[in-house]
C-alpha cells in the first residue's frame, strides 16, 4: 500500500506542475495575442494605420486550467484516503498493553 501512496503523491505533484505550466503558457499566449501587439508591428509604426479587430475567445482554455487544478485537488484528496490505508497512518500494534485498552489473554492457556 505504501507504493500506491507514493505513486498517488507523484501523480498529484505532476498535475500541480503541469497545470501551473499550462496556466503560465496561457497567460503568455494572451499577452502575445493581445491588442498591444498591433502597436509593436513595424509596418504599423511607419506607413500603415493598423486597427486591432478581436481575438478568439479563450474561455475554453481558461476552463481547461480550472479543470487541471480541480483534478490536482481530486488527486490530493485521493492521496489522503490512500494514506489512511497505509501503515504510516496506523501502525500495527500486535502487543497492546492491558492498560491501554488491550484485551488480556484468556486465563488457563
Amino acid at each position: 500500500m505504501q507504493m500506491d501512496f507514493v505513486v498517488t503523491l507523484v501523480v498529484t505533484f505532476l498535475w500541480l506542475v503541469s497545470t501551473s505550466a499550462w496556466a503560465k503558457a496561457l497567460t503568455d499566449i494572451k499577452i502575445a495575442t493581445g491588442h498591444n501587439i498591433v502597436q509593436e508591428l513595424l509596418p504599423c509604426k511607419k506607413e500603415v494605420l493598423c486597427y486591432f479587430g478581436s481575438v478568439t475567445s479563450m474561455g475554453s482554455l481558461n476552463v481547461s486550467v480550472i479543470f487541471g487544478f480541480l483534478n490536482m485537488i481530486l488527486w490530493g484528496g485521493n492521496a489522503w484516503f490512500v494514506y489512511k490505508e497505509t501503515s504510516l497512518h496506523s501502525p500495527s500494534n500486535t502487543s497492546a498493553p492491558h492498560s491501554q485498552g488491550g484485551i488480556p489473554p484468556p486465563a488457563g492457556m
